[in-house]
């Protein structure tokens, strides 16, 4: 029996879900998220207090946001993908910038910008590459891609381990992040090819955008906006968190790395749940158990932070893959254009979290349970959103 030929496809299918990991590694785990573990560091040798550390955090958001404005506004595919590529060296440059000041104004300029490449990436990014899939007719799955995200946190997590051990200082780390970020541009851009503008996929069928109802569209970004809030607080504070419960001193960034680690091979799995439960079940059953993770650190023992650590990697980029992905099939023809606009409401949430989060823990001697305590809370509301947008849809 003759094996058939191979798909000339398959490769590029490959390069280009590579391209998106190796953005996503760039422009969350290193431009965005490796505040997270050099917090504590930063607070302890660069003098950052509690307050500007959570303005930090809503600054970035604040990019993020802007930047997702400008997704949702524009529908040129050749327009994103060069957004798409400035966002690239925006994210190389703003981690560059973190290292040259030790003004916390200096720094939210930076964190403003890496706000913005983090859409380029997310949603820019994202989009390009489902709308290459839908194209040459694949599967509109993005576990692949989005792994980029938990890798990069693990990763970033496992480097200020190792170079604060090596007795590096916030900025020389700051440093050695940057010149990571220059060398993950490269397969970034490269594998990433320009977009096909034209109105079929390559077996010449028609793409067709299928827009939900308004009723649901509304539903689907209220719940989004509170899925928003039980991300950001943990995925912002953790590491200082753990840090400052009893005896877990330094223990934080062991703690942000198993989030990571759990992070990557969860969303490939999360791709698998919904094709058995649907999109929608699959939301709810990972929102439960994100609320298990984001709560979990309250009990105050390493133990119960990493085993919320592990639930909390596992659902929370599964929840942003299923909700994009999702858009994506609506909007084949321009799957940024839903992105965007799912994102501004789970960016105005980011905006939100840390800043009360911050205040929070400013009022309260420095503790983060109560920032917790409110994110578990406004999930439990995203999940009877779910329940009513389950319904909304079977009536549909």
């Amino acid at each position: 029996m003759t094996p058939s030929a191979p798909n000339p496809h398959d490769a590029a299918r490959l390069r280009v879900l590579l391209a998106g990991l190796s953005s996503l590694i760039l422009v969350l785990g290193i431009a965005r998220f490796a505040y997270t573990p050099l917090l504590p560091l930063m607070q302890r040798e660069a003098g950052l207090g509690v307050a500007e550390a959570g303005w930090l955090a809503a600054v970035n958001y604040a990019g993020y946001l802007s930047g997702a404005v400008l997704a949702a506004s524009i529908s040129d595919l050749v327009l994103k993908d060069r957004l798409y590529r400035v966002g690239m060296v925006l994210a190389v440059l703003s981690t560059v910038v973190m290292a040259l000041s030790t003004d916390w104004r200096v720094w939210a300029l930076s964190r403003f910008v890496a706000g913005l490449s983090s859409a380029a990436g997310m949603l820019l990014g994202t989009g390009l590459i489902l709308n290459w899939l839908i194209r040459h007719q694949y599967r509109s799955e993005l576990g692949l891609h989005f792994s980029g995200i938990g890798i990069g946190m693990a990763g970033c997590a496992a480097a200020v381990l190792a170079m604060t051990g090596a007795h590096l200082d916030w900025q020389q780390q700051w440093w050695a992040f940057s010149a990571l970020a220059a060398v993950l541009m490269v397969p970034a851009l490269r594998w990433l090819p320009p977009p096909n503008t034209s109105a079929v996929t390559t077996g010449g069928q028609a793409m067709t955008d299928a827009p939900p109802s308004a009723l649901f569209l509304r539903v689907f970004m209220a719940a989004y906006f509170c899925a928003g809030i039980g991300f950001v607080v943990s995925v912002t504070f953790i590491v200082a968190i753990v840090d400052r419960l009893p005896g877990l001193q330094g223990q934080g960034a062991w703690v942000f790395m198993v989030m990571g680690l759990t992070a990557a091979p969860a969303v490939i799995v999360w791709d698998r749940i919904a094709r058995r439960l649907g999109d929608i079940d699959a939301l709810i059953l990972c929102s439960v158990l994100h609320i298990g993770g984001i709560v979990l650190p309250i009990g105050g023992t390493l133990g119960t932070a990493l085993a919320g650590a592990v639930l909390f990697g596992a659902t929370f980029i599964g929840l942003v893959s299923l909700v994009l992905s999702m858009a994506g099939r609506y909007y084949p023809t321009r799957p940024a254009k839903m992105m965007g606009r799912m994102t501004l409401t789970y960016g105005c949430a980011q905006i939100l979290g840390p800043a009360v989060t911050g205040w929070l823990a400013a009022r309260s001697g420095g503790s983060y349970v109560a920032g917790l305590a409110m994110a578990a809370a406004v999930m439990g509301v995203g999940l009877v959103l779910l329940g009513a947008l389950r319904v909304i849809a079977r009536r549909a």
